[in-house]
Protein backbone atom coordinates (compact mmCIF):
# COMPACT_ATOMS: atom_id res chain seq x y z
CA UNK A 1 0.00 0.00 0.00
CA UNK A 2 1.34 3.43 -0.95
CA UNK A 3 1.81 6.02 1.76
CA UNK A 4 -0.21 9.17 0.97
CA UNK A 5 2.07 11.96 -0.18
CA UNK A 6 1.90 15.36 1.46
CA UNK A 7 1.52 18.02 -1.22
CA UNK A 8 2.71 21.58 -0.67
CA UNK A 9 2.11 24.71 -2.71
CA UNK A 10 2.25 28.42 -2.06
CA UNK A 11 -0.93 30.45 -1.94
CA UNK A 12 -2.08 31.90 -5.24
CA UNK A 13 -4.96 34.12 -6.22
CA UNK A 14 -6.78 31.03 -7.46
CA UNK A 15 -6.41 29.11 -4.18
CA UNK A 16 -7.34 32.10 -2.02
CA UNK A 17 -11.01 32.08 -1.11
CA UNK A 18 -12.08 35.74 -1.26
CA UNK A 19 -15.12 36.95 0.65
CA UNK A 20 -16.68 40.30 1.39
CA UNK A 21 -16.04 41.86 4.78
CA UNK A 22 -18.48 40.99 7.53
CA UNK A 23 -18.62 44.68 8.50
CA UNK A 24 -20.50 47.54 6.85
CA UNK A 25 -17.49 49.85 7.24
CA UNK A 26 -14.52 47.46 7.46
CA UNK A 27 -11.80 50.13 7.46
CA UNK A 28 -13.33 51.95 10.43
CA UNK A 29 -14.17 48.73 12.28
CA UNK A 30 -10.67 47.31 11.93
CA UNK A 31 -9.11 50.63 12.90
CA UNK A 32 -11.09 50.57 16.15
CA UNK A 33 -10.29 46.89 16.66
CA UNK A 34 -6.55 47.35 16.15
CA UNK A 35 -6.43 50.38 18.45
CA UNK A 36 -7.98 48.72 21.52
CA UNK A 37 -5.34 48.45 24.26
CA UNK A 38 -6.64 45.19 25.73
CA UNK A 39 -6.16 43.49 22.36
CA UNK A 40 -2.42 43.89 22.96
CA UNK A 41 -2.40 42.49 26.49
CA UNK A 42 -0.47 39.19 26.62
CA UNK A 43 -2.57 36.03 26.51
CA UNK A 44 -1.24 33.82 29.29
CA UNK A 45 -2.54 30.74 27.45
CA UNK A 46 -0.47 31.71 24.40
CA UNK A 47 2.34 33.85 25.77
CA UNK A 48 4.52 33.16 22.73
CA UNK A 49 2.05 35.21 20.66
CA UNK A 50 3.44 38.31 22.43
CA UNK A 51 7.23 38.01 22.17
CA UNK A 52 9.31 39.76 24.82
CA UNK A 53 10.24 43.30 23.77
CA UNK A 54 13.67 44.70 24.68
CA UNK A 55 14.08 48.47 25.02
CA UNK A 56 17.55 49.92 24.47
CA UNK A 57 18.59 52.36 27.20
CA UNK A 58 21.70 54.30 28.12
CA UNK A 59 22.63 56.47 31.10
CA UNK A 60 24.07 59.97 31.43
CA UNK A 61 25.44 60.97 34.83
CA UNK A 62 25.47 64.77 34.91
CA UNK A 63 28.15 66.31 37.10
CA UNK A 64 29.83 69.61 37.89
CA UNK A 65 33.31 70.27 36.50
CA UNK A 66 34.84 69.57 39.90
CA UNK A 67 33.18 66.07 39.76
CA UNK A 68 31.75 66.61 43.26
CA UNK A 69 28.04 66.24 42.51
CA UNK A 70 27.53 62.81 40.94
CA UNK A 71 29.04 59.42 40.27
CA UNK A 72 31.40 58.79 37.37
CA UNK A 73 33.57 56.01 35.98
CA UNK A 74 33.12 52.51 37.39
CA UNK A 75 30.83 53.70 40.18
CA UNK A 76 28.44 55.20 37.63
CA UNK A 77 28.49 51.99 35.59
CA UNK A 78 27.82 49.86 38.68
CA UNK A 79 24.95 52.13 39.73
CA UNK A 80 23.34 52.06 36.27
CA UNK A 81 23.56 48.29 36.02
CA UNK A 82 22.06 47.84 39.49
CA UNK A 83 19.24 50.30 38.79
CA UNK A 84 18.35 48.45 35.57
CA UNK A 85 18.45 45.13 37.40
CA UNK A 86 15.91 46.29 39.99
CA UNK A 87 13.68 48.00 37.41
CA UNK A 88 13.64 44.82 35.30
CA UNK A 89 12.96 42.77 38.43
CA UNK A 90 9.74 44.74 38.98
CA UNK A 91 8.77 44.26 35.34
CA UNK A 92 9.34 40.54 35.77
CA UNK A 93 7.39 40.19 39.01
CA UNK A 94 4.32 42.45 38.50
CA UNK A 95 2.15 42.49 41.60
CA UNK A 96 -1.60 42.29 42.01
CA UNK A 97 -3.32 45.69 42.01
CA UNK A 98 -4.36 47.06 45.41
CA UNK A 99 -7.26 48.97 43.85
CA UNK A 100 -10.13 48.71 43.70
CA UNK A 101 -10.34 46.84 47.03
CA UNK A 102 -11.07 43.11 46.66
CA UNK A 103 -10.55 43.34 42.90
CA UNK A 104 -10.23 40.42 40.50
CA UNK A 105 -7.99 42.26 38.05
CA UNK A 106 -5.73 39.71 36.34
CA UNK A 107 -1.98 39.88 36.91
CA UNK A 108 -0.32 39.56 33.50
CA UNK A 109 3.33 39.35 32.49
CA UNK A 110 4.54 42.70 31.19
CA UNK A 111 6.56 41.19 28.32
CA UNK A 112 9.07 44.03 28.05
CA UNK A 113 12.49 44.67 29.56
CA UNK A 114 15.34 47.17 29.42
CA UNK A 115 18.78 46.45 27.98
CA UNK A 116 21.83 48.65 28.63
CA UNK A 117 22.91 49.50 25.10
CA UNK A 118 26.30 50.71 23.91
CA UNK A 119 27.10 52.14 20.51
CA UNK A 120 28.44 49.41 18.22
CA UNK A 121 31.93 49.79 16.78
CA UNK A 122 32.94 52.40 19.36
CA UNK A 123 35.72 51.04 21.53
CA UNK A 124 35.16 51.44 25.25
CA UNK A 125 31.50 52.44 24.94
CA UNK A 126 29.44 50.75 27.66
CA UNK A 127 26.25 52.78 27.42
CA UNK A 128 27.03 54.82 30.55
CA UNK A 129 28.35 58.35 30.07
CA UNK A 130 29.60 61.03 32.45
CA UNK A 131 29.28 64.70 31.55
CA UNK A 132 30.85 67.59 33.45
CA UNK A 133 28.97 70.84 32.83
CA UNK A 134 28.46 73.52 35.48
CA UNK A 135 25.58 75.06 33.54
CA UNK A 136 23.52 71.95 32.85
CA UNK A 137 24.35 69.26 35.41
CA UNK A 138 21.62 70.10 37.95
CA UNK A 139 17.85 69.63 38.27
CA UNK A 140 15.49 72.23 39.76
CA UNK A 141 11.89 71.11 40.09
CA UNK A 142 10.21 74.33 41.34
CA UNK A 143 10.85 78.04 41.61
CA UNK A 144 12.20 80.78 39.37
CA UNK A 145 15.04 78.60 38.07
CA UNK A 146 12.89 75.54 37.48
CA UNK A 147 14.40 73.50 34.63
CA UNK A 148 12.71 70.11 34.76
CA UNK A 149 11.21 70.53 31.26
CA UNK A 150 14.33 72.19 29.81
CA UNK A 151 15.68 69.95 27.02
CA UNK A 152 19.05 71.66 26.56
CA UNK A 153 20.93 68.96 28.45
CA UNK A 154 19.20 66.30 26.34
CA UNK A 155 19.82 68.09 23.07
CA UNK A 156 23.51 68.53 23.89
CA UNK A 157 24.40 65.16 25.42
CA UNK A 158 21.95 62.54 24.14
CA UNK A 159 23.43 59.54 22.36
CA UNK A 160 21.26 57.96 19.67
CA UNK A 161 17.98 59.30 21.06
CA UNK A 162 16.18 58.23 17.88
CA UNK A 163 16.83 54.55 18.70
CA UNK A 164 17.92 54.52 22.36
CA UNK A 165 16.01 55.66 25.43
CA UNK A 166 18.36 58.09 27.20
CA UNK A 167 18.21 58.32 31.01
CA UNK A 168 19.79 61.44 32.52
CA UNK A 169 20.74 61.01 36.18
CA UNK A 170 20.97 64.50 37.65
CA UNK A 171 21.50 65.86 41.16
CA UNK A 172 19.28 68.53 42.61
CA UNK A 173 21.01 71.90 42.56
CA UNK A 174 23.03 72.28 45.80
CA UNK A 175 21.47 75.69 46.53
CA UNK A 176 17.96 74.29 46.07
CA UNK A 177 18.71 71.22 48.16
CA UNK A 178 19.96 73.46 50.97
CA UNK A 179 16.61 75.24 51.21
CA UNK A 180 14.32 73.90 53.98
CA UNK A 181 11.29 74.30 51.69
CA UNK A 182 12.73 72.42 48.70
CA UNK A 183 12.01 68.69 48.45
CA UNK A 184 15.22 67.15 47.14
CA UNK A 185 13.63 63.75 46.58
CA UNK A 186 13.44 61.27 43.75
CA UNK A 187 11.63 62.86 40.83
CA UNK A 188 11.70 62.89 37.06
CA UNK A 189 10.17 63.86 33.76
CA UNK A 190 9.82 62.13 30.39
CA UNK A 191 10.74 64.25 27.37
CA UNK A 192 10.41 62.46 24.05
CA UNK A 193 12.63 59.37 24.08
CA UNK A 194 14.62 60.71 27.02
CA UNK A 195 14.02 60.88 30.76
CA UNK A 196 15.51 63.26 33.33
CA UNK A 197 15.67 61.79 36.85
CA UNK A 198 16.90 63.57 39.98
CA UNK A 199 17.44 62.76 43.62
CA UNK A 200 19.05 59.34 43.19
CA UNK A 201 22.80 59.45 43.68
CA UNK A 202 22.56 62.54 45.90
CA UNK A 203 20.31 60.72 48.38
CA UNK A 204 21.10 58.16 51.05
CA UNK A 205 18.38 55.78 49.86
CA UNK A 206 19.30 52.35 48.44
CA UNK A 207 19.32 51.92 44.66
CA UNK A 208 16.35 49.56 44.63
CA UNK A 209 14.19 52.27 46.15
CA UNK A 210 14.18 54.09 42.79
CA UNK A 211 13.09 51.21 40.55
CA UNK A 212 9.49 52.43 40.65
CA UNK A 213 10.53 55.95 39.66
CA UNK A 214 12.45 54.62 36.65
CA UNK A 215 9.55 52.42 35.55
CA UNK A 216 7.10 55.28 36.10
CA UNK A 217 8.98 57.78 33.94
CA UNK A 218 9.69 55.24 31.20
CA UNK A 219 6.00 54.37 31.42
CA UNK A 220 5.25 57.89 30.20
CA UNK A 221 7.56 57.35 27.21
CA UNK A 222 5.63 54.15 26.47
CA UNK A 223 2.24 55.87 26.48
CA UNK A 224 1.07 55.55 30.10
CA UNK A 225 -0.49 58.36 32.13
CA UNK A 226 -1.11 59.11 35.80
CA UNK A 227 -4.15 57.25 37.06
CA UNK A 228 -5.37 58.80 40.30
CA UNK A 229 -7.45 61.80 39.21
CA UNK A 230 -8.14 61.73 35.47
CA UNK A 231 -9.11 59.20 32.83
CA UNK A 232 -5.88 57.53 31.73
CA UNK A 233 -7.62 55.49 29.03
CA UNK A 234 -7.86 52.35 31.16
CA UNK A 235 -10.96 51.13 32.99
CA UNK A 236 -8.90 48.90 35.30
CA UNK A 237 -7.01 51.80 36.95
CA UNK A 238 -9.57 53.53 39.21
CA UNK A 239 -9.29 57.09 40.50
CA UNK A 240 -8.20 57.44 44.12
CA UNK A 241 -6.88 60.03 46.64
CA UNK A 242 -3.22 59.39 45.71
CA UNK A 243 -2.04 58.20 49.13
CA UNK A 244 1.69 57.63 49.44
CA UNK A 245 1.36 54.66 51.78
CA UNK A 246 -1.17 52.60 53.72
CA UNK A 247 -2.22 54.21 57.01
CA UNK A 248 -4.61 53.34 59.81
CA UNK A 249 -6.99 56.18 58.93
CA UNK A 250 -9.33 56.78 56.00
CA UNK A 251 -8.99 57.13 53.11
CA UNK A 252 -5.47 55.74 52.94
CA UNK A 253 -6.33 52.62 54.94
CA UNK A 254 -8.26 51.25 51.96
CA UNK A 255 -7.49 53.56 49.02
CA UNK A 256 -3.71 53.34 48.65
CA UNK A 257 -2.48 52.34 45.22
CA UNK A 258 0.54 50.27 44.25
CA UNK A 259 0.26 51.06 40.54
CA UNK A 260 3.44 52.03 38.74
CA UNK A 261 1.87 55.20 37.31
CA UNK A 262 0.71 56.58 40.66
CA UNK A 263 2.82 58.36 43.28
CA UNK A 264 3.12 55.76 46.02
CA UNK A 265 5.79 53.92 47.97
CA UNK A 266 5.57 50.72 45.90
CA UNK A 267 4.91 51.39 42.19
CA UNK A 268 5.14 47.70 41.28
CA UNK A 269 1.80 46.86 39.62
CA UNK A 270 0.80 47.14 35.96
CA UNK A 271 -2.83 46.54 34.96
CA UNK A 272 -3.79 44.49 31.86
CA UNK A 273 -4.87 47.65 30.05
CA UNK A 274 -1.62 49.44 30.89
CA UNK A 275 0.44 46.52 29.60
CA UNK A 276 -1.73 46.49 26.49
CA UNK A 277 -1.19 50.22 25.96
CA UNK A 278 2.57 49.74 26.17
CA UNK A 279 2.52 46.97 23.57
CA UNK A 280 0.17 48.95 21.35
CA UNK A 281 2.70 51.80 21.33
CA UNK A 282 5.59 49.41 20.71
CA UNK A 283 3.68 47.80 17.82
CA UNK A 284 2.81 51.08 16.13
CA UNK A 285 5.24 51.62 13.25
CA UNK A 286 4.75 55.39 13.51
CA UNK A 287 5.38 55.61 17.25
CA UNK A 288 8.76 57.00 18.28
CA UNK A 289 9.02 54.65 21.26
CA UNK A 290 9.04 51.66 18.88
CA UNK A 291 12.38 52.82 17.49
CA UNK A 292 14.01 52.15 20.88
CA UNK A 293 13.30 48.42 20.56
CA UNK A 294 15.87 45.84 19.55
CA UNK A 295 14.22 44.68 16.27
CA UNK A 296 14.27 40.95 16.93
CA UNK A 297 11.46 40.53 14.39
CA UNK A 298 13.79 41.29 11.47
CA UNK A 299 15.62 37.96 11.75
CA UNK A 300 14.16 34.45 11.73
CA UNK A 301 14.51 32.59 15.04
CA UNK A 302 13.78 28.88 14.64
CA UNK A 303 13.09 28.51 18.37
CA UNK A 304 10.21 31.03 18.24
CA UNK A 305 7.91 29.08 15.95
CA UNK A 306 4.24 29.80 16.75
CA UNK A 307 1.91 26.82 16.30
CA UNK A 308 -1.86 27.35 16.26
CA UNK A 309 -3.87 24.33 17.43
CA UNK A 310 -7.14 25.94 18.57
CA UNK A 311 -9.24 28.94 17.51
CA UNK A 312 -7.37 32.24 17.83
CA UNK A 313 -8.20 35.79 16.75
CA UNK A 314 -5.35 38.32 16.56
CA UNK A 315 -7.01 41.71 17.06
CA UNK A 316 -3.79 43.67 17.57
CA UNK A 317 -0.65 44.27 15.56
CA UNK A 318 2.16 41.75 15.97
CA UNK A 319 5.81 41.35 15.04
CA UNK A 320 6.60 37.65 14.85
CA UNK A 321 10.11 36.32 15.34
CA UNK A 322 9.66 32.82 13.91
CA UNK A 323 7.59 30.70 11.53
CA UNK A 324 3.80 30.47 11.91
CA UNK A 325 1.95 27.17 11.47
CA UNK A 326 -1.78 26.43 11.66
CA UNK A 327 -2.30 22.77 12.53
CA UNK A 328 -5.18 20.45 11.65
CA UNK A 329 -8.23 21.82 13.50
CA UNK A 330 -6.53 25.13 14.22
CA UNK A 331 -8.13 28.40 13.11
CA UNK A 332 -6.26 31.70 13.05
CA UNK A 333 -8.05 34.93 12.20
CA UNK A 334 -5.78 37.94 11.61
CA UNK A 335 -7.41 41.37 11.69
CA UNK A 336 -4.44 43.76 11.96
CA UNK A 337 -0.85 44.22 10.82
CA UNK A 338 1.47 41.23 11.28
CA UNK A 339 5.17 41.24 10.43
CA UNK A 340 6.83 37.96 9.41
CA UNK A 341 10.64 37.71 9.84
CA UNK A 342 12.99 37.42 6.89
CA UNK A 343 12.72 33.92 5.34
CA UNK A 344 9.80 33.21 7.67
CA UNK A 345 6.84 31.23 6.43
CA UNK A 346 3.17 30.75 7.22
CA UNK A 347 2.15 27.11 6.85
CA UNK A 348 -1.49 25.99 6.77
CA UNK A 349 -1.56 22.25 7.33
CA UNK A 350 -4.33 19.92 6.09
CA UNK A 351 -7.42 20.77 8.14
CA UNK A 352 -6.01 24.12 9.26
CA UNK A 353 -7.71 27.45 8.53
CA UNK A 354 -6.23 30.91 8.08
CA UNK A 355 -8.63 33.87 7.84
CA UNK A 356 -7.12 37.13 6.60
CA UNK A 357 -9.59 39.73 7.84
CA UNK A 358 -8.85 43.17 6.41
CA UNK A 359 -5.25 42.64 7.53
CA UNK A 360 -1.72 43.53 6.44
CA UNK A 361 1.02 40.87 6.26
CA UNK A 362 4.55 42.09 5.58
CA UNK A 363 8.10 42.29 6.90
CA UNK A 364 8.46 45.41 9.03
CA UNK A 365 12.16 45.66 8.20
CA UNK A 366 11.66 45.82 4.44
CA UNK A 367 13.05 42.34 3.90
CA UNK A 368 11.31 39.39 2.27
CA UNK A 369 9.50 36.47 3.84
CA UNK A 370 8.76 33.23 2.04
CA UNK A 371 4.97 33.31 1.78
CA UNK A 372 1.91 31.24 2.72
CA UNK A 373 2.27 27.51 2.13
CA UNK A 374 -0.86 25.37 1.83
CA UNK A 375 -0.51 21.66 2.50
CA UNK A 376 -2.77 18.88 1.19
CA UNK A 377 -2.99 15.25 2.27
CA UNK A 378 -5.35 13.06 0.26
CA UNK A 379 -8.49 15.20 -0.06
CA UNK A 380 -7.81 17.32 3.01
CA UNK A 381 -6.23 20.74 2.47
CA UNK A 382 -5.39 23.83 4.42
CA UNK A 383 -7.80 26.68 3.80
CA UNK A 384 -6.98 30.37 3.39
CA UNK A 385 -9.81 32.92 3.24
CA UNK A 386 -9.62 36.68 2.78
CA UNK A 387 -12.35 39.05 3.98
CA UNK A 388 -12.39 42.61 2.76
CA UNK A 389 -9.24 44.29 1.49
CA UNK A 390 -5.98 42.67 2.51
CA UNK A 391 -2.37 43.64 1.88
CA UNK A 392 0.29 40.98 1.31
CA UNK A 393 3.73 42.54 0.97
CA UNK A 394 7.41 41.55 0.88
CA UNK A 395 6.58 37.95 -0.10
CA UNK A 396 9.04 35.90 -2.15
CA UNK A 397 6.08 33.93 -3.52
CA UNK A 398 3.97 36.92 -4.44
CA UNK A 399 0.22 37.07 -4.92
CA UNK A 400 -1.31 39.67 -7.21
CA UNK A 401 -4.70 40.71 -5.85
CA UNK A 402 -7.15 42.89 -7.75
Amino acid sequence: MCTPKLEMMFLTKETLKQESSEFENPDKTNSILCNEALHYAPDTMHLDHTPMKYIRVNFHFMNSTDSANNLYGQKALDYAQSLLFYANHSLNENYKMFLPPNNNTPVLPTQYRYVLYSQPNIEGDNGVYSHFDDDLYFFVRVGKHRNLADKRVINLYNVGEDTILNLFIMPHHPDSAASPTYRAEGTGIALGNSVKIAGLTDSKEPIWNFKGLVNHEIGHVLGLSHTWQYNDGCDDTPNHPNCWNITTNAPCNTQTSNNVMDYNSRQHAWSPCQIGRVHRHLSDENNRARRTLIPNWCTLHDDRHIIIKDTIHWKGEKDLEGHLTIEDGGVLKISCRVSIPEHGKITVKPGGTLILNQCHLHNSCGKTWTGIEIQTLKKKSGQVTSRGNIRLENMENKIVLE
